[in-house]
């Protein structure tokens, strides 16, 4: 089931480090099967607020967006960004094809009735 990294990251002035950080994260994607599906574009807000920029990197799986999380390369140019660029970053499952949120509502129903 793939697998998403995503981020919300504030805005920041333009620094060598992010530049560099930007040059060398797809490298890091490479061995996990990770690519961006989200980066660098702009976004409308239909509620609430959300400042910033919205980054999303797919990967085959969870075991994979961990280990590409935790890997030596990534872990190496993170500074570059944190430095620089605050911001909160998850790694979630997405659903399978055959997810119907039909059942979601229902287990609640089932939740909220007691049994």
């Amino acid at each position: 089931m793939t697998a998403y990294a995503i981020a919300h990251l504030q805005a920041a002035a333009p620094h060598p480090e992010i530049a560099e950080y930007i040059e060398r994260i797809t490298s890091t994607f490479a061995p996990f099967g990770g690519r961006f599906l989200v980066h660098a574009a702009q976004h409308e807000v239909m509620e609430g607020s959300w400042p910033g920029h919205v980054v999303v990197i797919g990967f085959p799986g969870i075991a994979e967006a961990r280990a590409w999380w935790d890997s030596p390369a990534y872990r190496e140019i993170v500074p570059l960004r944190s430095r620089h660029v605050e911001g909160d970053i998850i790694l979630v499952d997405g659903v399978s094809d055959a997810y119907d949120p039909a059942d979601t509502a229902r287990a609640m129903r089932q939740a909220l009735a007691g049994g």
